[in-house]
């Protein structure tokens, strides 16, 4: 099963976001045992980086976490044909329309984030961490 995670979800990982933290950590580790695979866009990437700097004031540490979510999860690409699909989507945060673009482009069978209602008209069913965690 592919999966494409939003920023959210690896964020409450990285982080420890209550509630979600145990949810997005299980997902993570299901990704790094191979049982699924984890997708994150480059342009998310750039976004995990800079907020977990800012939040953990640290460099180092920011860097040591992208090393590690790159280790684990695929990082797809996005390009202009994405950036222009996005634009004919339905959903309102045009970030969100491109990871869907992102993700159909790669044939993830998931988006896998807590933000439900910003997905909704999205081309990709759309599921929490918590309930894909009980499909498998």
């Amino acid at each position: 099963m592919r999966l494409l995670i939003d920023t959210n979800v690896i964020l409450d990982a990285c982080l420890s976001r209550e509630p979600w933290r145990e949810a997005a950590e299980r997902l993570i580790v299901a990704c790094a045992e191979e049982k699924v695979t984890g997708c994150v866009t480059a342009s998310s990437i750039t976004d995990i980086y800079y907020i977990l700097n800012k939040t953990l004031h640290s460099t180092e540490q920011a860097k040591q976490s992208v090393q590690k979510i790159i280790t684990i999860l695929d990082v797809l690409d996005v390009n202009g044909t994405d950036s222009e699909r996005a634009l004919d989507l339905p959903l309102s945060d045009y970030e969100d329309a491109l990871l869907a673009c992102c993700a159909k482009r790669h044939k993830a069978e998931y988006i896998v984030t807590r933000n439900l209602k910003h997905f909704e008209g999205s081309p990709l069913k759309v599921i929490s961490p918590g309930d894909l965690l009980k499909v498998f």
